[in-house]
């Protein structure tokens, strides 16, 4: 079964909920390709393992949704993205993390 992650999602993650939507350039035309939690989910051979969500290799997968999609960016800013920067290389050393882009044209995904 394809879904078999779905029980360990989670609360506010939904599969339907795009992380992505980079630009495809083709020499005819531009093309949007968006690219959902699911998609990634069954790209990383996702499924639950004792209640957690692991990848095919057995790493637990956690989620992270990135900051800095300001219109009109606060003061702290920078500290705010060092502190992120910070937070996300400590999760990677543990964990498969899946960055969920604030803003929909990040091409930012797995690491």
């Amino acid at each position: 079964m394809e879904d078999k992650f779905l029980a360990c999602l989670p609360d506010g993650i939904k599969p339907k909920e795009i992380i992505t939507a980079p630009q495809m350039k083709s020499a005819a035309k531009s093309a949007e390709k968006k690219v959902t939690i699911k998609d990634i989910l069954v790209e990383l051979k996702a499924h639950c393992d004792k209640g957690k969500l692991v990848d095919g290799t057995g790493r637990e997968i956690q989620f992270y949704r990135l900051i800095g999609c300001w219109g009109n960016p606060p003061e702290d800013y920078q500290e705010q993205l060092e502190r992120q920067r910070k937070q996300l290389e400590q999760l990677k050393e543990k964990y498969t993390v899946v960055e969920i882009s604030c803003s929909q044209g990040d091409p930012t995904r797995i690491q």
